[in-house]
């Protein structure tokens, strides 16, 4: 196996015990455990713990980027779709998605990640960033469970996609 395809393996392996686990069972005694070798042998391909979570972050940007390029090739400069595409991707991965905001990444994969939502609300940058605030924090919001009702995050949800993209805010 290449050294290119054990990371590979590697991070597909770290990403399922993410996501099924937790990121408190993202260790590297358990990611080799998982992938039936040793702890060390793990170093050969990522020299740390944050190496891998690095990786897996900036595979999660790429993904976000990929998400909301998808939504805007079927509703061009839609911003309830690229919000909705967003939101979805963000809840499918929540483990994933609490991971990769706590940190700061490349600027290139950022960018990626956020140009269809700067397309659909330019030539307002500004704008375009508080939408980008409201998504993230409303996500936040619904995966850490601080609604009261699933109708209240829809009906929040709803109230600043459509203040937004009315330019009321």
């Amino acid at each position: 196996m290449t050294d290119r395809a054990r990371q590979h393996q590697i991070l597909a392996a770290a990403r399922m015990l993410l996501e099924q686990d937790g990121p408190d069972a993202l260790t590297m005694r358990r990611l080799a455990g998982r992938l039936g070798i040793t702890a060390p042998s793990l170093y050969k391909h990522f020299p740390d713990k944050s190496s891998v979570v690095n990786a897996l972050a900036d595979a999660m940007l790429t993904e976000t980027a990929e998400a909301l390029e998808a939504a805007e090739t079927v509703a061009p400069g839609s911003f309830p779709a690229l919000a909705a595409a967003y939101r979805a991707h963000a809840l499918a991965h929540p483990h994933l998605y609490r991971l990769t905001t706590a940190r700061p990444h490349p600027r290139h994969l950022e960018e990626r990640a956020t140009a269809p939502l700067f397309r659909a609300l330019a030539p307002d940058d500004a704008t375009a960033r508080a939408a980008w605030a409201f998504a993230h924090g409303m996500v936040m919001m619904e995966l850490n469970g601080r609604f009261p009702t699933p109708d209240a995050v829809t009906t929040a949800w709803t109230a600043g996609i459509t203040a937004l993209a009315s330019g009321r805010l």
